[in-house]
């Protein structure tokens, strides 16, 4: 499978099922163009059909030079021996091996909080309280589920546990309390806690941001961006504007992590559509770590993001993509999480298929210790796996995520973008499909084209590599 598109002036040659990237000229580009529909998917390398260069030599006629049309064909046929053009898919064909295969629980998301200070107009969370009732983690229920994980990751080694609400830090002392706990079992057990963090900022004093930076690998500060968009979106309970609280905090936090992980995470909805002007507020603050996430509402909800809304957000991304090259070439650049991407290696074969695995390798626990495929599935009993007391119990939940796959998904199986999104959010597919195995379309456009804006800021750097 090809995918061809050009971003910021530079064309791109994709073929999917290797992994190939290729930064083409006109000439390759019209090439590979003309004999991707006779040619489709090698099933081995072999040599081009006459048919496929007659066509090639046909369509190129006049607007090339015949010396060049004939090297560009040993080109393309170089690229199909090294298998890097026109390559069979061969992850579809251990799909079933894979499907059987056994997976361990490595990650736990804890719901620490059911309880939170800001009153964001588009939490799906609703303030915290997850469509049921206030409530704080004890630290027998934190322990307990650390306990399940030891016990149920087999012989992984690394584990991880992100501490989540509502707002986590509402309930600070038994976050330390597992964290200690966490540490205490690791040696005995083999294991080694990666613990995160993610919180809306208002609590944060030097305390907690030291705890931090000993024991979290990782956190994640909430902020949507400019102070008049963050305040709309995120005001505190009593109706105020949160921006001018927690953004000295956050530059201080931010600055006091050395060589751990942070990311600045906002939320962007049909209010700011110009996002791109959010992330790069984020920049000039002097955050070098984010990510901007478009808002996932129903039609109905003002907030939600609309198909009519889409030109200006692909647009938007656009924008981003080439100031985020323009920026890394002055010295000044930024790390924005939608544009990371790997090209020499990426994602493991498990990760490509089907993504995060929630519900199998990745569960959210309550305060009350109840068991649920991810975060955003909380409080719907449908989807209740058992608890830190019974341990799973709906282990057919747990089933039919396991074959939630990239070839499962009738709108996955011949995306380009499958092996990067991996088949989107299982979350979002059943919010708007009620199925796991259906896509949210408005975010699988996205989803494209920040996936070629990745790529475009990749053949950037290559390129500007070449040339010192």
């Amino acid at each position: 499978m090809i995918h061809q598109f050009v971003n910021n002036g530079i064309a791109i040659v994709m073929d999917v099922n290797s992994g190939s990237v290729h930064v083409a000229d006109p000439l390759f580009y019209d090439a590979v163009e003309l004999a991707e529909p006779i040619v489709g998917e090698l099933e081995k390398p072999e040599p081009l059909s006459e048919a496929a260069k007659a066509v090639v030599r046909t369509g190129l006629a006049g607007k090339y030079p015949q010396e060049d049309i004939e090297e560009i064909i040993v080109t393309m046929q170089e690229l199909i021996d090294a298998e890097e053009l026109f390559t069979k898919d061969n992850y579809r064909l251990f799909i079933e091996n894979f499907k059987a295969r056994k997976t361990v629980v490595k990650a736990l998301c804890l719901h620490i909080a059911h309880d939170c200070n800001l009153a964001c107009r588009y939490c799906f969370a609703e303030e915290g309280e997850y469509h049921g009732r206030r409530a704080l983690m004890s630290y027998e229920v934190g322990k307990k589920a650390l306990d399940f994980l030891i016990a149920n990751s087999g012989s992984r080694r690394n584990l991880e546990v992100d501490f989540f609400g509502g707002e986590p830090t509402m309930n600070w002392e038994v976050v330390k309390q597992l964290v200690a706990y966490g540490r205490s079992e690791e040696e005995a057990h083999n294991k080694r806690f990666r613990f995160t963090l993610t919180t809306n900022g208002l609590l944060l004093n030097d305390e907690i941001m030291d705890f931090c930076n000993r024991e979290m690998a990782n956190v994640v500060l909430s902020l949507d961006g400019r102070r008049e968009v963050n305040d709309r979106m995120r005001p505190t309970r009593n109706g105020k504007g949160s921006y001018d609280i927690i953004v000295p905090k956050f530059q201080k936090f931010a600055k006091s992590r050395g060589d751990k992980d942070y990311y600045i995470r906002g939320t962007f909805t049909r209010e700011n559509l110009e996002f791109s002007k959010d992330v790069l507020h984020f920049a000039d603050l002097g955050f070098e770590k984010m990510s901007m996430e478009p808002v996932v509402g129903l039609p109905e909800e003002p907030y939600a993001i609309r198909e009519e809304d889409l030109p200006k957000i692909l647009e938007q991304y656009d924008i981003l993509a080439k100031e985020y090259v323009k920026r890394r070439r002055e010295g000044r650049g930024f790390i924005f999480f939608h544009f990371q991407i790997d090209l020499k290696q990426g994602p493991c074969v498990a990760k490509r298929l089907s993504g995060c695995g929630s519900g199998t390798e990745y569960l959210a626990v309550t305060p009350w210790g109840d068991f649920y495929p991810c975060h955003q599935f909380v409080g719907d009993e449908r989807y209740l796996l058992g608890s830190v007391d019974q341990g799973i119990v709906r282990t057919d939940i747990c089933d039919e995520f396991k074959l939630c796959n990239v070839y499962a998904k009738p709108k996955c199986r011949d995306c380009f973008a499958r092996f990067y999104c991996s088949g989107g959010c299982a979350a979002n597919s059943w919010k708007f499909h009620q199925s796991l195995t259906d896509a949210y379309d408005i975010g699988c456009r996205m989803q494209k084209k920040r996936i070629e804006c990745a790529i475009m800021i990749k053949a950037a750097e290559m390129m500007d590599a070449a040339e010192r």
